[in-house]
């Protein structure tokens, strides 16, 4: 098993960060097996999904519209709606296993790994990727 964490800064508001690339180059020398991403965090998730066309600001406009930033939640503190930050992980899991067949990612055509923060109170997040040979 081979392990790395990545330090990735995701700002102050909502945002879905592409992290494919870096999972690319984690596998690149490997043979066949299974990349796991997790992030360690209550209030952060993994999709896989496509970027770059819309799906991205869908995926937040989405989450947004089923978990508002507003006074409902009774985890209050931080900023007002942090407790739908606390939500979302169940929603959007905090992990993903992809298949690495001869040290390639076995995404589909247009798909991505994205880390999903809704939190802007945490910017810095840690992600790790754990290659798990088959």
């Amino acid at each position: 098993m081979r392990t790395v964490v990545l330090s990735v800064h995701t700002g102050g508001s909502p945002t879905v960060h592409d992290l494919t690339a870096e999972c690319r180059s984690f596998v690149a020398e490997q043979q066949d097996g299974l990349l796991h991403v997790f992030v360690p965090h209550a209030t952060a998730g993994l999709a896989v999904l496509e970027t770059g066309a819309g799906s991205d600001d869908d995926l937040l406009a989405a989450l947004d519209e089923l978990l508002p930033a507003d006074r409902r939640w009774r985890h209050r503190h931080s900023s007002t709606g942090h407790g739908r930050d606390h939500v979302m992980p169940a929603i959007v899991a905090p992990y993903a296993t992809v298949p690495v067949l001869a040290g390639r990612l076995a995404l589909g055509t247009w798909q991505s790994i994205c880390l999903v923060d809704l939190n802007g109170d945490n910017p810095d997040r840690e992600v790790r990727l754990t290659f798990l040979p088959g």
